[in-house]
C-alpha cells in the first residue's frame, strides 16, 4: 500500500467514523426506520466509492460535503427506482428529486436524535440497542462491534437483523417522542451509553482493558445529548461531568509493563488536567433540579479526582454520597463499590460483613469485580482458601489481559502462602 493510499484510508475512516450517523439518520429519516438496511446499504456504498475515487484524485477539497452530495444522489437513484413497489413514510415527487435532501445542521442535529431514541427503542433487548448505536450512530463495521463485545460477527449480525425486522414489523416512528414519553425513552438512552462507556473505561470483554474507541465515542453522543436544545437536562451534564472525571484519571491506571495501578498507587500528576476541567465546567451546569444517581455519581467521581492524594481523600462524604446512591438505586453494584468505601473507613471486618449482609451472591455470580473484592476482603479475613477460590472466578469472567495478571498475582500470592 502506497503512503497516499494509507493516508486516504485513514481520513475516509475517520469521516466514516464521524460523517456515517449523520447520513444514516438522515436517509432513515427519508426511507422511514423500517427501511433502515436501505439507509446503511446507501452510506456503504458512498463509502466505497469515496475509496476508489479518492485513491484516483485524491481527496478532495471538502470530502464530507463530497460525502453528503454522493449519498444524496444515490437516495435519489433508491427513490426513483423504488418509488412504486416500497412504501416509503411519504410520496416524494419528481420535482423534490431537485431538492437538497441533506437539511442544514441544525435539522440533522435532529435526525440523529430521532435515530438514537429509534436505536434505543424500549422493544429491543440492551444487547441490540447498543449494537445498533456503534453500528448507525458510531460507524463501527460489524466486525468492529464483534470485537467490541468479544462476541462473534454471526452474533453481532442475529442482533441487527432481529432489530431492522422489530423495526419493520412494528413499523416504529422515526420521531422524538412527545413530552410525556420523552423522559422513560431518554432513561434507555442514557443507560445505553453509560454501559457503552463503562465498557471502554474497563472491558471485560476484551484482551485490552481500556478501550479508547468505546470512550470516544460514547462520550461524544453523551456530550451531544447534553447540548440538543430538545434533551439538555441537568442528569446529562452529570454524565458527562462523570465521563470526564473518570476519562481524566486513565493516563494513570496501567503502568508502562501493563500492570493495573490501584488508585492509591497512580501517580496523580499523569490525571489529564484538561478532563479534570471539563468535568468541573459540566458538573457547574448540572447543579440544579433534582439530584439524580448520574448527579451523585459525578460527586463521587469528583472527590476522588479532587483529592490531592489517596490519604487525603474524603471517604466519609464519598460514603454519604453512596448511601444517597443506594436508597436511590438499591442495585448490588452500587451496594458492592459501598463496601470498597466501607472498607476504607471502617476496615474490612466491617466491609466483608455488610457486602455478605447486602448482597445476594446470585445476583453477581457473573461479575468479575464482585469475586475480585469479596477475595480481596475475604483474604483480608485470612479465609483464604474462599478468597483463592473467588479470585479464580474473577480470572475466569475478565477477558482484559491487565485484569487476568493483576489476579494472577494474587492466586501465586496465597498460593505461596504469602501474606498480603
Amino acid at each position: 500500500m502506497s503512503h497516499n493510499d494509507e493516508q486516504i484510508n485513514l481520513a475516509t475512516d475517520h469521516l466514516f467514523r464521524h460523517e456515517a450517523g449523520k447520513l444514516v439518520s438522515v436517509l432513515t429519516g427519508i426511507f422511514g426506520v423500517e427501511h433502515l438496511q436501505l439507509a446503511e446499504d446507501v452510506v456503504q456504498d458512498t463509502l466505497i466509492k469515496a475509496l476508489e475515487q479518492w485513491k484516483i484524485n485524491g481527496l478532495p477539497e471538502n470530502p464530507g460535503g463530497w460525502l453528503y452530495r454522493v449519498a444524496k444522489n444515490k437516495a435519489i437513484d433508491v427513490l426513483r427506482r423504488e418509488k412504486h413497489k416500497t412504501r416509503f413514510p411519504e410520496l416524494i415527487s419528481e420535482a423534490a428529486f431537485e431538492e437538497d435532501l441533506f437539511p442544514g445542521n441544525h435539522a440533522i442535529a435532529d435526525d440523529q436524535l430521532r435515530m438514537m431514541f429509534a436505536c434505543c427503542h424500549p422493544g429491543l433487548s440492551v444487547e441490540s440497542q447498543l449494537a445498533l448505536i456503534l453500528k448507525t450512530l458510531c460507524g463501527f463495521s460489524v466486525m468492529e462491534i464483534s470485537k467490541a463485545f468479544l462476541t462473534s460477527s454471526d452474533t453481532i449480525e442475529k442482533r441487527l437483523y432481529r432489530a431492522r425486522e422489530y423495526f419493520r414489523e412494528n413499523r416504529v416512528a422515526f420521531e422524538i417522542p412527545d413530552e410525556l414519553e420523552l423522559p422513560a425513552r431518554l432513561d434507555n438512552v442514557l443507560i445505553a451509553i453509560y454501559l457503552l462507556f463503562n465498557e471502554g473505561y474497563a472491558s471485560t470483554q476484551h484482551v485490552s482493558l481500556i478501550r479508547e474507541d468505546l470512550l470516544e465515542e460514547s462520550f461524544r453522543l453523551a456530550e451531544w445529548l447534553a447540548r440538543h436544545p430538545m434533551t439538555k437536562q441537568p442528569r446529562i451534564s452529570a454524565l458527562v461531568a462523570l465521563m470526564c472525571f473518570t476519562r481524566a484519571r486513565t493516563p494513570a491506571r496501567i503502568d508502562e509493563s501493563g500492570n493495573i495501578l490501584l488508585l492509591k498507587n497512580q501517580d496523580r500528576s499523569k490525571w489529564n488536567r484538561e478532563w479534570i476541567e471539563r468535568g468541573i465546567s459540566w458538573l457547574d451546569q448540572c447543579a440544579r433540579g433534582e439530584i439524580t444517581s448520574y448527579h451523585l455519581e459525578a460527586g463521587i467521581a469528583y472527590e476522588y479526582i479532587r483529592a490531592t492524594s489517596y490519604e487525603s481523600t474524603d471517604w466519609n462524604l464519598i460514603l454519604a454520597y453512596y448511601d444517597t446512591l443506594y436508597y436511590l438505586k438499591p442495585s448490588p453494584i452500587v451496594a458492592l463499590n459501598r463496601a470498597v468505601v466501607l472498607g476504607e473507613l471502617k476496615g474490612h471486618v466491617d466491609a466483608l460483613s455488610d457486602l455478605e449482609t447486602r448482597i445476594d451472591p446470585k445476583e453477581l455470580e457473573n461479575y468479575y469485580l464482585y469475586h475480585a473484592v469479596l477475595g480481596e476482603f475475604l483474604e483480608k479475613n485470612n479465609r483464604c482458601a474462599e478468597a483463592l477460590e473467588h479470585y479464580k472466578k474473577a480470572r475466569n469472567l475478565t477477558r482484559a489481559l491487565a485484569e487476568k495478571k493483576f489476579l494472577d498475582a494474587k492466586i501465586e500470592r496465597i498460593s505461596n502462602g504469602e501474606k498480603k
